[in-house]
């Protein structure tokens, strides 16, 4: 099957040009000027893009579907995730496999590919939370690059739970280093947190508020530098996830600007709310925005810096952290967050959002002007592609790649509500919002499965995605 995508201007990170794109199966074969082939004679299927954007399809590399955390299990599963992450233009995501103490490392990964196979709309590709380090899950490293696991996330918070000490991040890091590995992490000062989360329980705090009071900007900027510093030593690349903090973001600049291999994801909570408003809204409506690394204080200059670095460069990637959990009980799932009633440290962490963020990025980046397009698509598409060793089949729309290809209204205006989104959550952390730009059709691998607001798509479209060691790096 052959398929033409006509009229529309094709962006990619670092071209903008008014181009026709020709598909055959499941791949571009073709990027021309308008009209100068004669493709639309053969074609099966013609799209007219006139007016539109043609993009690549979205990268989310950071989500936790059906992830257990805090007492129960986070709403979305891999077939209600992945097909609400298409409707929102993202056509590859990278989840988390776990593994958790006591078990080795092929053990969650195997349970992870459980999970996922055959209920993915969109292609998938796992890294692996390294949980229990010691010599025998140490050397399973090797059997997961085998498989396409190329990068390992390790904590610096949640003490008894994932957390790893500097040791024992050290030893992982120098593994990884030998494989040719990625080693992501999560970097909070946990043991400092836990006693600001224990002092304030002691005191009655306990609303949602104090999830963030007692995860202050310090324990996220200690814990990047620590983490940079022990990467620096093995001489491992590195990768902040979800980072909010403003110190934070300057351990990783210095480090950058040092000519260190160290990158930094944000995701749009981070971009888009703040404590002041979220967190400490009436009741326990703060409870929708508990995630850590907690949303930070827009008068303390957070939310600002963020964009700034995604500007500079010294940001690399937008994901989302998705990891949703209800208000309200969950019809299979029961009591969610809500057994954070009374003691914010029981509310589970986690927000939705892997619908929300390819068009909230263009909204907030090319519509308010802080950014071009070229640079909507390299933060959310190509540089993430490129950091996990999906690219040049991801990421972009060049000839041989994969036709994952989006075609998107910059001009539409609408308003986000937990009314019209497909995640299986009940609230939407943007609602009420008036955005710019929208996702109109989504081809996976040349089919299209969003026309508009039909789902055309099956369960289990998306394929196993085994992805290189990292490529060169944005």
């Amino acid at each position: 099957m052959s398929t033409l995508i006509k009229g529309g201007t094709v962006i990619t990170a670092i071209d903008t040009t008014d181009a026709d794109v020709h598909v055959e199966g499941s791949i571009v074969t073709g990027i021309a000027a308008p009209g100068s082939h004669d493709w639309e004679a053969a074609a099966d299927t013609v799209i007219d893009a006139t007016g539109k954007y043609v993009v690549p399809g979205s990268l989310d590399v950071h989500t936790h579907m059906e992830l257990p955390f805090g007492g129960t299990v986070a709403s979305d599963n891999f077939e209600s995730g992945s097909r609400a992450a298409a409707w929102g233009g993202t056509t590859t995501m990278v989840d988390f496999a776990v593994q958790v103490k006591g078990e080795s490392m092929m053990e969650g990964f195997e349970n992870w590919m459980a999970k996922a196979s055959g209920n993915c709309a969109i292609d998938y590709g796992f890294h692996m939370i390294a949980g229990d380090i010691n010599q025998d899950t140490l050397a399973e490293m090797d059997k997961l690059m085998e498989a396409g696991v190329t990068s390992f996330k390790l904590f610096m918070a949640y003490p008894g739970v994932l957390y790893s000490d500097d040791g024992e991040i050290l030893r992982a890091m120098q593994k990884a280093a030998d494989i040719g590995a990625m080693i992501m992490m999560h970097a909070e000062n946990g043991i400092a947190i836990d006693v600001l989360r224990e002092q304030a329980i002691e005191r009655g705090e306990t609303d949602p508020v104090y999830h963030g009071l007692t995860r202050p900007s310090i324990t996220e900027g200690e814990a990047t530098h620590r983490a940079i510093a022990l990467a620096e030593l093995v001489g491992v690349p590195l990768y902040i996830v979800h980072m909010s903090a403003k110190e934070a973001l300057a351990e990783v600049t210095m480090a950058r600007d040092r000519g260190l291999p160290v990158y930094g994801e944000t995701c749009p909570q981070y971009l888009f709310l703040s404590a002041e408003e979220h967190l400490a809204a009436p009741g326990f409506e703060g409870a929708k925005y508990v995630c850590s690394t907690p949303i930070r204080p827009r008068a303390e200059g957070h939310q600002d810096a963020l964009w700034n670095g995604l500007i500079t460069n010294d940001l690399q990637v937008v994901s989302t952290d998705h990891c949703p959990f209800c208000m309200e009980d969950h019809p299979t799932l029961g009591t969610q967050k809500q057994l954070g009633v009374g003691d914010f440290t029981k509310i589970p962490n986690g927000l939705p959002g892997v619908e929300d963020r390819f068009q909230l990025m263009y909204h907030g980046g090319v519509a308010q002007g802080r950014f071009n397009v070229n640079r909507w698509i390299e933060v959310c598409c190509t540089a993430p592609a490129k950091l996990f060793g999906l690219y040049p089949k991801k990421g972009t729309i060049a000839v041989g790649s994969d036709a994952d290809i989006v075609i998107f209204d910059p001009d539409a205006r609408w308003t986000k509500s937990v009314d019209e989104h497909h995640m299986d959550v009940d609230y939407s952390c943007y609602e009420g919002m008036e955005v710019q730009g929208r996702v109109e059709t989504v081809m996976l691998r040349g089919d299209v499965i969003i026309d508009g607001d039909e789902y055309l798509g099956t369960k289990g479209d998306g394929r196993y995605l085994p992805r290189a060691a990292a490529g060169p790096r944005p």
